[in-house]
């Protein structure tokens, strides 16, 4: 062959294997024209959604990666698509952040694509379509990512079947949205042995964790998930497991390994927030050197910070808050070089710091522990730093304003509550960074203002318990007019307020002031608005309703009169606390009230409200307190606020109320009352027995009841008046505090009704000065919380039920003044009651009236019952006392005739009975001038 037969042979061979090479290029290229159609279809579900989820909480702005497909190019090179190079079937589609709105269910043509390696739909808006069975079919899966797009519904046991799977991201945003069934759990750990990752962050799993797991897992996510039961031993050993969260599962606890864990090498994140250990920290956790982020809030762990986690030199994030960690915080951990962030609060640290060697920390967190002495001067050096919170520990000295004014990053600083004294000796230096945004300073002996001229960037200003008086600067409100968002001014001295400038404002605190004048209006950008415990007058000007943003209003004890402006009836859907209480107000109550309304806390207690209690109320479907009590409402008893479904207290003490209470033929009301408080008005006929056979939530004593939860806890809490163990007194959070029925001072007859035994969470009782007859029943006996029981100045005949005996609670008992008879039960509790327990009942025997009753043998008059005897002889003395005043009304000779027939008869019960009855009228005259006082406040 010659030379150019040759060169022909080559350049054949050339082309050949160029054609082949372009085909196979246009072969990577080609999208089979059926995958190409699915994608089309499966995009024409979908809207696009113009709200950016991805940019609010993941800070990278979305975009909808399907406006690019059409047929003009082919599919694999559509966004969010990728082919085989080979078969350009589709394999990769990542469609995250690219904010489709619709429904995917077991008919989507997404299932089509059968040789998907690949799929992220995360962070849509798939709202209302459950996870389709279908997506078990995909045999080739290697990545599933279905998290926060808002899936609901329980999870297809399909899912297990993908064997191939190394990531499975199925987390959600909203808490028990998606269900994952136990045995499923355990199946999907057991079956996916190629797990790399796996995120089920806030599903409802509700199991217990198997010991069974993928040994190539490098990152478990099973935080929110209602996991309980003992966590495995094994999951601290998984060789290649760096990443391990747990977190806020409140049932779940565990034992820390005592030696080195396998994955030590590898572990760089572990939070283990809310589980409980009930431990001290091991000394293991220091093998932990990759370790980046330790979180252990709320672990119940206990004891010092042991040496061995000086070994953590990468450690970034220490989370140890929430616990009870005591001791002084090592010198060393403030040396470890890598140290952005520690979070030490809510401890029992004490002692002194010691000096910052690192200049790498950003966050600082170490309130609410014990931690005293000066502030180290080395904070000075902390130039990186952001946040600062010192703030309910006992640090003590004088701090000069300039301390700070190096710290140039500086947005957050906390030293509310200690011994500190904040001065600012030098005008020009003693300056606060620009750069501060949040500044705590509650309790510090502020006086003056002029060291905050600098901070012109504050959002959030808490200057509350401090010494400032008169007025605040001009120069002040300008600076905070448009950056200042909350603003606590609270337990001051200032006097005058015309107007409050501040065009940014969501919460102004300034109870508990010398202001006067008439009431500030705050921008209408406000939510929360607290002006109470003050000396405002005037009238409520109508532009308050303008405020249609406001969730609390809370404007008790002033001076305020006039009428309430009509207008606060249709506040805003938001309003969820009005609190008028202990004002001059007048007039009627506004009669209407929104249908709309959020409200749940209604207070207007110790005003000069008359009228008829509006059944326009019955709009306040959330409506959880209703206060009316000390006003002239003149009506009958509301039975229709029985309808309400949320109310839990309903005090209408000292009006003109009137009348029976009549049964209702409502299958069920005041389902969740706890407190009813109908004493000091004018009710007659019989107890109303069919109104206590409603009252469901008294018959359920519930030990996991906690307080209430809202934005503004530290702001406000409910309060209510409460007569309880002879005593009045304003109690607050009393939604979850006090189960009450308060009866007394009215015109009851009758019997008092067995029923009243089944409310087995009453913790107080009193159906005192009535025209109650018959006997005690015995089923109160069965009220095994209660506190304080007063039966006292009825008509209440027989014996004393021997099951009272057995209330070891029962602290205050009052059963004088009836025609009670027979032998005082023999208790505990009944062994610390006086005479006046039982006064004026002619026929009673027993400890404390008598020495013996009958056979019975009487308790023995140890140390305790001379020291009841020596009460008992100095509460005489000061009845006496009292009696001596008493006769100024009528003659002081008669006073002191009562006085001198008292002191040779002690046990005269219908003497003693006469002084108990004027001393009680008496207490009632004063009572009402000293709401009339009341009123007349602070000169």
């Amino acid at each position: 062959m010659d030379y150019k037969q040759l060169s022909v042979v080559l350049l054949l061979v050339f082309l050949r294997h160029e054609l082949v090479f372009s085909s196979s290029i246009l072969r990577s290229h080609l999208c089979p024209k059926h995958q190409s159609t699915a994608l089309l279809k499966f995009k024409q579900t979908f809207t696009i959604d113009t709200f950016d989820m991805c940019g609010l909480m993941l800070g990278q702005e979305s975009y909808p990666k399907t406006s690019s497909w059409n047929l003009s190019k082919d599919c694999c090179l559509w966004d969010g698509v990728k082919c085989d190079k080979m078969s350009g079937h589709v394999i990769e589609l990542d469609l995250g952040c690219s904010l489709l709105v619709g429904v995917i269910d077991s008919n989507s043509s997404l299932f089509q694509l059968s040789h998907l390696q690949r799929l992220n739909l995360s962070m849509n808006n798939f709202d209302g379509s459950q996870i389709s069975p279908t997506f078990g079919r995909f045999s080739s899966m290697t990545h599933l990512d279905l998290s926060r797009s808002y899936f609901s519904g329980q999870i297809p046991s399909e899912i297990s079947h993908l064997s191939k799977l190394h990531s499975l991201l199925l987390s959600t945003l909203y808490l028990n949205k998606l269900r994952l069934a136990s045995h499923d759990f355990k199946s999907l750990l057991g079956n996916l042995t190629q797990l790399r990752e796996l995120n089920l962050r806030s599903i409802n799993i509700s199991s217990t964790i198997p010991p069974i797991f993928s040994s190539h897992l490098t990152t478990l996510r099973l935080g929110w998930t209602g996991l309980y039961g003992i966590i495995p031993e094994s999951i601290f050993h998984l060789p290649n497991l760096e990443r391990l969260d747990l977190h806020h599962n409140d049932q779940l606890s565990g034992y820390f390994p005592k030696t080195k864990w396998n994955s030590s090498a590898s572990l760089i994140e572990l939070d283990l927030t809310n589980v409980n250990f009930s431990d001290t920290l091991p000394e293991s956790l220091g093998y932990l050197t990759s370790l980046q982020s330790l979180s252990l809030q709320n672990c119940n762990l206990r004891g010092p910070i042991p040496k061995s986690l000086s070994n953590l030199t990468h450690i970034e994030s220490l989370y140890l808050g929430v616990n009870s960690l005591n001791g002084t915080i090592p010198s060393w951990i403030f040396s470890l070089p890598s140290l952005s962030l520690i979070y030490l609060s809510n401890n029992q640290f004490s002692g002194q710091l010691e000096d910052f060697k690192s200049n790498s920390l950003v966050w600082i967190y170490l309130q609410d522990n014990q931690l005293q002495g000066h502030l180290p001067t080395s904070m000075q050096n902390l130039v990186n730093l952001t946040t600062l919170d010192l703030s309910s520990n006992n640090f003590s000295g004088s701090v000069d304003v300039s301390f700070f004014s190096n710290l140039k990053y500086l947005l957050d600083l906390g030293l509310s509550y200690n011994r500190i004294t904040l001065t600012s000796e030098d005008k020009v230096k003693s300056t606060l960074p620009e750069s501060l945004e949040k500044l705590g300073l509650a309790a510090c002996e502020v006086k003056e203002l002029e060291f905050l001229r600098s901070a012109k960037n504050l959002k959030e200003l808490d200057l509350s318990n401090n010494k400032i008086q008169g007025r605040i600067p001009d120069w002040a409100w300008s600076n905070w007019e448009f950056s200042v968002s909350t603003l606590n001014l609270s337990h001051n001295m200032l006097t005058s307020m015309d107007s409050i400038p501040l065009q940014s404002l969501d919460t102004i605190d300034l109870r508990s002031n010398f202001l006067q004048g008439s009431l500030p209006i705050p921008a209408i950008s406000t939510r929360y608005f607290f002006i109470s415990e003050n000396n405002l007058s005037g009238e409520i000007p109508s532009s308050l309703c303008n405020l249609m943003s406001l969730k609390m209003l809370v404007l008790g004890k002033n001076n305020l009169r006039g009428t309430i402006p009509q207008c606060l009836g249709n506040m805003s859907y938001d309003l969820e606390v009005l609190d008028m209480h202990h004002n001059n107000l007048s007039g009627t109550l506004p009669t209407t009230f929104s249908i709309e309304s959020s409200l749940r806390s209604l207070n207007l207690h110790g005003n000069k409200l008359q009228g008829k209690i509006p059944r326009s109320l019955v709009n306040y479907k959330r409506l959880q307190v209703l206060d009316l009590g000390d006003n002239h409402l003149n009506d009958t008893f509301p039975m229709w606020l029985g309808t309400l479904p949320e109310l839990q207290v309903l005090s209408l003490r000292s009006n003109k109320l009137h009348g029976s209470i009549q049964p209702s033929r409502v299958a069920s009301l005041f389902p969740q009352l706890r407190i009813i408080d109908l004493s000091y008005n004018a009710f007659s006929g019989n107890l109303p027995t069919s109104l206590f056979q409603h009252l469901k939530a008294m018959r359920t004593i519930d030990p996991l009841t906690k307080s209430p939860s809202n934005e503004r806890d530290g702001y406000y809490q409910d309060s209510v008046v409460v007569v309880t163990k002879g005593l009045e007194l304003e109690v607050v959070r009393i939604l979850f505090l006090y189960t009450t029925i308060d009866l007394s001072s009215n015109k009851f007859e009758g019997h008092i009704p067995s029923v009243l035994g089944d409310h087995i969470a009453l913790r107080v009782m009193n159906l005192s000065h009535n025209r109650l007859q018959g006997h005690i029943p015995s089923s109160l006996g069965n009220l095994s919380v209660v506190e304080s029981l007063d039966l006292s100045f009825n008509q209440l005949l027989g014996e004393i039920p021997e099951q009272l005996a057995s209330l070891t609670y029962l602290e205050f008992l009052k059963l004088s003044h009836n025609h009670l008879v027979g032998c005082i039960p023999i208790g505990r509790q009944f062994a610390t009651f006086q005479n006046n327990s039982y006064d004026g009942n002619y026929g009673l025997r027993g400890f404390p009236v008598s020495e013996d009753c009958g056979s019975r043998e009487m308790p023995k008059r140890n140390n305790t019952t001379q020291e009841l005897n020596q009460e008992s002889n100095s509460t005489f003395l000061s009845e006496f006392r009292k009696t001596i005043p008493m006769g100024y009304g009528s003659g002081l000779i008669i006073g002191l005739f009562i006085a001198y027939f008292m002191l040779l008869s002690r046990n005269s019960n219908w003497l003693s009975r006469i002084t108990e009855e004027l001393e009680y009228r008496i207490v009632m005259r004063r009572r009402k001038k000293k709401q009339q006082r009341g009123r007349q406040r602070r000169h």
